[in-house]
C-alpha cells in the first residue's frame, strides 16, 4: 500500500492505496522561478494586447479593482500592492476602491480582509464587499447577451478606470475562472447571476469545464464584460502550491484568452478511461471551505467516474452548508436528486443557488457520492442526499471490493485544481 496526499483544509489528509489499480491525476508541476513581484510587474509593463497599465490612466482619474472574495486562492496580498505601485504619482489612494466580487457569496470580515489583501492594502485603500442584493448599490446598464438583464456595482461603474484582477482555473460550468467573471457574475445584481445560471444555461452539455466558446454561462459573462466596459485585465495562473507561475495582464478577453490556454496545459489531464471509484478533494483551504463549494470537487470526479460508480468527496466544510444563501433549502426541497433535477427543470424562477444544486442532483443521480468532512454531521449530510466516512481509505477498500475483481481507482488529491478527461471520449 501507498499514501496519497489529499488537500483538506490546512492540514491535509492522508489516504491509503493499493498502486497495482490506482491513478493518482495531479497537476503538471511548474516551479515558481521568478520572484511573484517580478512577474506581476512584467504582465502590468507588457501586457499580452494593448498599452501598458500606467498608460491606459490620467492623472486624478478614479480608480476600481474588482478582486476575487475569500472562497478564492487568488493571491490578492501580492496582485493589489503591485497595481497601486504601478499607479503610484498618478492616482491618489483616495480615489482607489477594491471591490470584492463575491457574486451571490456573503461579504468578507475585517479579519478575512486583512488575511485577503493584507494589513497594508486595508489601511490604505477603502475596500467593499460587493452586494447583489442591495439595489441601491448597483445600477441598470440593459439587456446584453442573450436577453440577461444586467445591474452591476454603481461604484465599478462610476469610476474612470476599472480593473479586473483574478487567477485562472478551469471552471465547472463556466469553463475557466477570472477574466470577464470578475464583472459578472462578480459585480452583478441577483437578478442577473440568477439569468446566467438558469437551468437552462447550467444544463447545457457545453456549460463544463474547460469549455469557452459556445459556453451559453460564458458566451454572456463575455458580452456584458466587453459590453461595460473594463480598462485593464490582470490575471495569474497558480501551481498547486497556490504559487504564481505566469501572470497576464491588458486587454480582458485577449489577456484572458492567453491566460486559459496556461491554465488548460497546467490544470487538464487526460486518462485512459472511467474508473468505477474516484476519490476527489476540494483543494484544501479555503476552497473546500462548504459543501456548496465542494460540489467542484465532486464533478471535477464525475468527469471520470464509470455510471453507477462512487465518489468519494473529502472537503472539511467549515463553513457548514453555509448557512447563508439558499442552497441548503433548495438541496432540502425534494427527496431525492432525481426529484430535485424534475423540480428545477420544471421552474420558470431561477431560485438562488439551484445551479449548484443542480449540477450536484445531476451527479448524484447517476453514481454514489460520500463526504469526508470535519464540521458537518450524518443528519445533516443526509438532509442533501449524502453519505458521510470517517475513514476515506477503509470506504475506498469497501466500494472497490463492492465493484469486483478489476475494479479501478482514481485519486484528485488537488480536486478541480486539476480536471481529468477520458482521451478520446
Amino acid at each position: 500500500m501507498e499514501t496519497v496526499r489529499l488537500a483538506y483544509g490546512e492540514t491535509g489528509l492522508d489516504l491509503r492505496v493499493d498502486p497495482a489499480v490506482t491513478t493518482v491525476v495531479t497537476p503538471r508541476h511548474h516551479q515558481a522561478t521568478e520572484p511573484p513581484r517580478d512577474v506581476l510587474r512584467r504582465a502590468l509593463r507588457s501586457p499580452v494586447a494593448g498599452p501598458p497599465l500606467r498608460e491606459r490612466v490620467r492623472r486624478g482619474q478614479t480608480v476600481a479593482i474588482s478582486a476575487c472574495d475569500g472562497t478564492r486562492p487568488q493571491p490578492r496580498e501580492l496582485m493589489i500592492p503591485a497595481i497601486l505601485e504601478e499607479l503610484d504619482g498618478l492616482v491618489d489612494l483616495d480615489d482607489v476602491v477594491v471591490l470584492v466580487a463575491t457574486g451571490t457569496h456573503r461579504g468578507n470580515s475585517d479579519a478575512e480582509l486583512r488575511r485577503m489583501f493584507g494589513d497594508d492594502v486595508v489601511d490604505s485603500v477603502r475596500i467593499v464587499n460587493h452586494d447583489a442584493r442591495d439595489p441601491g448599490s448597483l445600477t441598470w446598464v440593459g439587456e446584453l447577451g442573450a436577453g440577461v438583464p444586467v445591474w452591476l456595482n454603481s461604484e465599478w461603474l462610476n469610476a474612470d478606470v476599472r480593473i479586473t484582477t483574478g487567477f485562472v482555473e478551469p471552471h465547472f460550468f463556466a469553463g475557466f475562472s477570472g477574466g470577464p467573471k470578475l464583472v459578472a457574475p462578480g459585480l452583478a445584481a441577483l437578478e442577473t447571476v440568477l439569468v446566467l445560471h438558469d437551468a437552462r444555461r447550467i444544463g447545457h452539455p457545453r456549460a463544463a469545464w474547460g469549455i469557452i466558446e459556445g459556453n451559453p454561462v460564458h458566451d454572456d459573462v463575455r458580452a456584458i464584460a466587453a459590453a461595460t466596459g473594463v480598462t485593464f485585465g490582470f490575471d495569474v495562473v497558480l501551481n498547486q502550491d497556490k504559487q504564481v507561475v505566469a501572470a497576464f495582464g491588458g486587454d480582458l478577453l485577449a489577456m484572458h484568452a492567453e491566460a486559459v490556454r496556461t491554465a488548460r496545459e497546467i490544470a487538464m489531464r487526460p486518462v485512459p478511461h472511467r474508473f468505477d471509484v474516484v476519490v476527489t478533494t476540494n483543494s484544501g483551504y479555503p476552497l473546500d471551505q462548504n459543501l456548496y463549494q465542494a460540489v467542484k470537487g465532486m464533478s471535477a470526479a464525475y468527469q471520470v467516474v464509470a455510471p453507477g460508480g462512487t465518489i468519494v468527496c473529502a472537503a472539511e466544510c467549515r463553513d457548514g452548508f453555509p448557512d447563508h444563501g439558499s442552497y441548503r433549502e433548495v438541496l432540502a426541497s425534494a427527496d431525492s436528486p432525481a426529484a430535485l433535477l424534475a423540480e428545477i427543470s420544471a421552474r420558470t424562477a431561477t431560485v438562488p443557488d439551484q445551479w449548484q444544486v443542480q449540477i450536484q442532483a445531476r451527479i448524484q443521480a447517476e453514481c454514489r457520492v460520500v463526504m469526508h468532512t470535519s464540521y458537518l454531521s450524518e443528519a445533516e449530510l443526509a438532509s442533501a442526499h449524502l453519505s458521510q466516512t470517517d475513514d476515506v481509505s477503509a470506504t475506498v477498500a469497501q466500494a472497490l471490493a463492492a465493484a469486483g475483481p478489476g475494479a479501478r481507482l482514481c485519486v484528485l488529491p488537488e480536486g478541480p485544481q486539476t480536471i481529468p478527461y477520458v482521451q478520446g471520449g
